[in-house]
């Protein structure tokens, strides 16, 4: 007889190579085809159209739906733009409460790492929401540089490494690879 539990997952896409949300995207089609229903959060990316708005939008907004909640770029280097910091708080209030809605069996926190390692996020809360998930709720993290109290708490880390990037050649970013 199998012992082995069955539960939700929390599982991080971390590290500088690309893939990550790409990584998330993919676990979101397989959840779909068994019929379980997605919500993917945004926390940076904002007004630019990206692919996967379109692709889920064919899927219907019942099996996965896409939230760009961001502003775009995040400026670095400086003081922290209360603007960012306003739509990342939104983004995880909004996302923190799907999370515990029952609407959901996979939520994506899609660059959640990069808003909280800039500042527009403190890691305390987010934790303590993954503690406390709904049990069967899958939860997968993305961004670079996942904090070490997020890999603490995940069941599954992948940490993307990159080994060359077509950017390093001079070529633009591409439709339907980057975006």
């Amino acid at each position: 007889m199998n012992d082995a539990k069955r539960r939700g997952l929390i599982i991080v896409h971390t590290g500088p190579g690309k893939g990550k949300t790409t990584a998330a995207l993919g676990l979101a089609m397989r959840a779909v085809g068994s019929g379980l229903r997605v919500l993917m959060v945004q926390f940076i990316k904002g007004s630019w159209h990206y692919g996967e708005l379109d692709a889920a939008e064919m899927l219907g907004a019942d099996k996965l739906t896409i939230r760009p909640m961001g502003r775009g770029f995040v400026k670095l280097g400086g003081e922290i733009d209360p603007e960012d910091k306003k739509a990342a708080g939104e983004a995880w209030a909004f996302a923190r409460e799907k999370l515990f809605s029952g609407e959901y069996d996979m939520i994506v926190l899609d660059e959640i790492n990069y808003a909280i390692n800039y500042g527009l996020l403190p890691v305390g809360p987010v934790v303590e929401a993954l503690k406390q998930k709904p049990e069967m709720v899958h939860v997968v993290l993305t961004g670079r540089s996942a904090p070490a109290e997020i890999v603490e708490v995940a069941d599954t880390v992948t940490e993307m490494l990159e080994v060359k990037h077509a950017f390093q050649k001079g070529i633009e970013a591409q439709r339907g690879i980057e975006y």
